[in-house]
């Protein structure tokens, strides 16, 4: 597939609060964050922003259960909060007695309803670090190889594997077996991407996987033979303004959404051609109430 036609991207919703976090929920609406601490939830067709809870801290990447309880990472309070759709504020986790987290930047659940949480740690610090967070609040240290400032993260579509967007050192997408809330085996390198700040990271139903870049404002789509292609790419920096987080939506989860830090919308592009691969909602509520 060749580099899309940017000028079918448009803004979806403008003036939010630089919107790092985006992400498709079970209610069928786009659910973002703000630097203030703003939890957004939108709506698809009408395009209106309810804000709907604060967090006390700028907000970076979101998940959402099956009763659309959103899983945020607050690192300014170096903690992940849930946050119901009544807008109740709910510490999740905030580390182990061993290492409290310091700079959670995006969670992914698998279908077990594990919620995988990388630490970014401190700029150019190697400092990072992988949690998980069993669905009673149990929460681990799984991961100090990815310590380079590990970033967005995804499942894989079939669960056994975690993939991260490592945004320094030598800057690329890695990833490492999963089972149950562990790493079961050693990192490896998927690709590397000299000269750019990978960030976020969705999976395609065709088994591509599209890598959003805070720098340059650049969405790549790595396809499943190895072969790295550019999907978007914004020189001016306008429609994709630092785009982070990355997620599909929508009817047939076709429609393609990203957040913008540099900036104060989201972004979307209707017809890219793709299909995104469907998240996993995972049924939290005997472990929530």
């Amino acid at each position: 597939m060749p580099l899309i036609n940017l000028s079918r991207a448009e803004t979806f919703v403008d003036g939010l609060d630089h919107p790092e976090g985006v992400a498709f929920g079970p209610d069928g609406r786009i659910h973002a964050g703000g630097e203030a601490g703003q939890l957004y939830r939108i709506d698809i067709e009408s395009r209106v922003v309810d804000t709907y809870a604060d967090t006390g801290g700028l907000n970076l990447g979101l998940a959402l259960d099956a009763a659309a309880n959103v899983y945020v990472c607050t690192p300014g309070r170096s903690a992940v909060f849930r946050v119901t759709p009544g807008g109740d504020v709910s510490l999740y986790s905030d580390g182990t007695a061993e290492r409290k987290m310091f700079a959670p930047n995006y969670p992914a659940f698998d279908a077990a309803g594990y919620l995988y949480v990388t630490d970014c740690g401190r700029w150019k610090a190697d400092d990072g670090c992988i949690f998980s967070v069993a669905p009673d609040g149990t929460t681990r240290v799984i991961d100090t190889e990815c310590a380079q400032f590990p970033n967005g993260c995804a499942v894989s579509p079939d669960g056994a594997w975690l993939y991260l967007a490592m945004s320094l050192n030598t800057p690329r997408v890695a990833r490492f077996p999963i089972e149950a809330g562990r790493k079961t085996g050693p990192a490896e390198t998927v690709v590397e991407l000299p000269h750019t700040v990978p960030d976020g990271l969705a999976f395609c139903a065709d088994g591509s996987l599209l890598i959003a870049c805070y720098r340059p404002d650049t969405i790549f789509r790595l396809l499943p033979d190895g072969d790295l292609t550019v999907l978007l790419d914004d020189y001016e920096g306008t429609i994709l303004g630092a785009p982070t987080n990355v997620c599909f939506g929508g009817p047939n989860l076709s429609a393609l959404f990203w957040g913008n830090l540099g900036r104060w919308h989201l972004g979307i592009h209707p017809g890219t051609g793709l299909q995104g691969s469907p998240l996993f909602y995972p049924n939290l509520r005997q472990h929530n109430e």
